[in-house]
C-alpha cells in the first residue's frame, strides 16, 4: 500500500491560510500494470479495465507521491478559499499519453461515470458552431459548466469558439489537409494573445492540435492527432478533454476519407486541487470494470459540419454498472 504525505500538503495550505485537508483514507494499493504498459493488471496478472483507467491510475500516483503545492493560486473555490494544486510537469510524469484508435483503444476511464455526450457536445460548441455563447451551449447541448466563465453578456469572450470564428479555423484545416495531406503545418492554435486585449473567460487550457496524415505500411491512410494541454484539473476532466478530441479526430478523419490513427495527449501541467484528494484516493481503491468501450459515427454522416451529438455514440460503455461499482463523486470547482 501507498501512503499520502499529508504533512507536506497541509504545511503547505496552513502556511497560505487555507484550513487544513482531512483525509477520509490515507493509502490505496501500487498501481499494476502489465509488461505491454497497456493495462493494469490485478494480483494474478490478469488485465483489468481500460487504458483510460491505467493512464489516470499511474497519473493519480505520480501527483499525489510527486506532486508540488503551488502558492498563491488564481483559482478560488465557491467559498472565496483559495484552490490549491498538487501538480507535475511532463519530466516528472515520464509518461507518454498515447491511444492507437485504429486497434480500438480509446481514453476513457470506468472508475467513474463520464459525461461523454457533454464533452462531445462542448467540442462541437467550440469546433463545429465556432461560438461562445452560453445559451446556445447550454439549450443545444445542455451544458452549463462555463458559465462561471460568463463575462456578463452569456458568452466567454474572446475565448475558444470565438478565437475559431474569427480566424475560420476548422474549415482552412480541413481545407489544407485535402489539398496537401502529407504538409507538417496542419494546426489550430487557439492561444491567441491578441483576442486577450479584449475581454474573456478562461483561456483556453486544452489550446494545441496539431494534425498528421500517415501512410501506413499496411495500406491505410491514418489521421494522427496530438493534444497539447497547457493546463488539465485532471481528475475531473482528464477524461473528458480527451474523449472529446478524439470524437472530432473521428468526424475530421471521416470528412476526410482518413482513418482515425494515433491520439497523442501531451500536458504541461496536470494537477490535482487540493479538495479533490479524497476523491482521488477513492478512485485508486476502485476496482476498474472491464470493457471494450470505443467511439461510433453514423455511417451517414460524412462532413464535418453536419454531424450532430447524437451523431457520435460511445458503445460498449457499461454506464449503468459503472453508476453502481464506481458512483460518481462530487468535485469543487476552481474557479
Amino acid at each position: 500500500m501507498k501512503t499520502i504525505d499529508i504533512e507536506y500538503i497541509n504545511y503547505n495550505l496552513v502556511k497560505e491560510g487555507c484550513p487544513k485537508l482531512v483525509l477520509e483514507r490515507d493509502s490505496y494499493p501500487e498501481v499494476l500494470i502489465n509488461k505491454e504498459g497497456t493495462s493494469l493488471v490485478d494480483a494474478n496478472g490478469n488485465n483489468i479495465g481500460t487504458k483510460g483507467d491505467m493512464y489516470h491510475k499511474l497519473l493519480f500516483d505520480k501527483i499525489l507521491q510527486e506532486g508540488c503545492m503551488d502558492r498563491n493560486p488564481r483559482p478560488h473555490y465557491e467559498d472565496g478559499v483559495k484552490a490549491h494544486t498538487l501538480s507535475i510537469n511532463p519530466a516528472i510524469a515520464n509518461i507518454v499519453v498515447c491511444y492507437d484508435l485504429s486497434k480500438g483503444e480509446f481514453p476513457i476511464t470506468t472508475l467513474r461515470p463520464i459525461a461523454c455526450k457533454s464533452s462531445i457536445g462542448e467540442a462541437l460548441w467550440i469546433y463545429q458552431d465556432s461560438s461562445n455563447n452560453l445559451e446556445l451551449l447550454k439549450s443545444k447541448y445542455g451544458v452549463t459548466w462555463w458559465d462561471e466563465w460568463d463575462i456578463g453578456n452569456r458568452t466567454i469572450g474572446a475565448t475558444y469558439g470565438e478565437t475559431v470564428r474569427r480566424r475560420d479555423m476548422v474549415r482552412k484545416l480541413l481545407e489544407e489537409i485535402e489539398k496537401d495531406p502529407d504538409g507538417r503545418r496542419h494546426i489550430i492554435n487557439l492561444w491567441q494573445v491578441d483576442d486577450y486585449m479584449e475581454p474573456h473567460g478562461l483561456k483556453p487550457c486544452a489550446f494545441l492540435t496539431e494534425w498528421n496524415v500517415r501512410h501506413g505500411r499496411d495500406g491505410v491512410d491514418y489521421l494522427d492527432l496530438k493534444l497539447t494541454q497547457r493546463s488539465s484539473d485532471f481528475a475531473t476532466a482528464g477524461a473528458i478533454n480527451q474523449v472529446q478530441y478524439v470524437a472530432l479526430q473521428y468526424m475530421f478523419a471521416r470528412h476526410l476519407g482518413l482513418i482515425p490513427g494515433m491520439f497523442t495527449w501531451s500536458f504541461n501541467n496536470i494537477q490535482i486541487y487540493d479538495r479533490h484528494i479524497n476523491q482521488v484516493i477513492e478512485m485508486l481503491n476502485r476496482d476498474p470494470i472491464n470493457c471494450n468501450a470505443h467511439l461510433k459515427l453514423n455511417d451517414d454522416v460524412t462532413n464535418f459540419y453536419d454531424f450532430t451529438v447524437d451523431d457520435v455514440k460511445i458503445v460498449d460503455y457499461p454506464r449503468d454498472e459503472i453508476k453502481i461499482k464506481n458512483k460518481q463523486l462530487k468535485f469543487p470547482i476552481g474557479i
